[in-house]
């Protein structure tokens, strides 16, 4: 299955919308409760193409290209995490959106983790997925900024099929069509000034303005998952341990035999997870709203 035959026979939107002055893209699917899926550095909303089949079954999915990433605009300025929180704050309020679901890989988690303490009014429960390197290794920081830079400033087939085969822990994942649409992307000339701006949080006086603290982790009061695998090349599942202890009763789960992109390697196990994860605290939340109004 390519990434469009895998929505092929599914009814969906891939639109933009005006987040706050930043054209954004996003792939829409579904009409349960609103879910936001977020990628990782260098990701693209087709990092979820062969989850939203699964998802959609009981959300309303929202896959969006995160600031500066993708097709979405590139403004000419520094990514913190602070300004991808502020831009998904604008998509959720451009769509309308009151409260939602999310879940983020990667970056795409450190940023949901960030917005659910920066603004818990908007999310009601959400899954970390392989957020990774709590401890600022210089080593990860730097394999992951020179392999970025070389992928899209030296884009190549051969280039561009590496930085992803890093993702995977079964290489062969890694399809034609993947390096295609993450080559296409790569080559665009906006992309080419806005990958600086991308990989400035491997720089370790830029992260550690947004590194993984007690002090604003301990602000999330929303049901929250960490997702984990048993192969990723970010952190071992030890690593995981920190995060769980500074977000507020949070749960970890493990995925076997997965690296980076767990909901690329095994959809149907990460599509389960992170379903009974949310629909679970959903049923848990509906019950004391219930017991509260018969309290009254």
């Amino acid at each position: 299955m390519t990434i469009w035959t895998e929505l092929a026979d599914l009814e969906y939107k891939l639109y933009y919308v005006d987040a706050n002055g930043i054209k954004t893209r996003v792939l829409e699917s579904g009409n349960g409760e609103p879910l936001i899926l977020l990628h990782g550095t260098g990701g693209h909303i087709e990092a979820y193409a062969r989850n939203i089949r699964g998802l959609r079954e009981n959300f309303r999915v929202i896959v969006i290209d995160m600031v500066g990433h993708g097709y979405t605009a590139k403004p000419d300025r520094q990514y913190g995490i602070d300004f991808y929180s502020e831009h998904l704050l604008g998509v959720i309020q451009a769509l309308g959106l009151s409260e939602v679901y999310l879940s983020g890989e990667s970056l795409g988690g450190w940023v949901a983790a960030w917005f659910a303490a920066e603004h818990p009014e908007y999310v009601k429960a959400m899954v970390l997925n392989t957020p990774g390197n709590v401890n600022n290794k210089p080593e990860v920081m730097q394999r992951l900024k020179d392999s970025t830079l070389k992928a899209v400033l030296e884009a190549n087939y051969e280039n561009v099929k590496t930085r992803l085969e890093w993702l995977m822990y079964d290489k062969s994942q890694v399809t034609e069509e993947l390096i295609e649409s993450r080559y296409k992307i790569y080559t665009q000339p906006s992309y080419q000034e806005a990958v600086h701006h991308i990989v400035c949080l491997q720089d370790i006086e830029v992260r550690k303005l947004y590194s993984w603290d007690p002090s604003w982790c301990g602000k999330i009061n929303v049901p929250t998952l960490l997702a984990w695998t048993d192969h990723d090349p970010t952190s071992t599942v030890e690593e995981a341990k920190p995060i769980q202890d500074m977000i507020p009763n949070s749960e970890l789960v493990v995925i076997k035999d997965a690296g980076h992109w767990p909901q690329w390697e095994k959809p149907e196990e990460f599509n389960a997870v992170l379903t009974d994860f949310l629909l679970k605290n959903n049923n848990e939340a509906a019950k004391q709203e219930d017991s509260a109004v018969a309290a009254k």
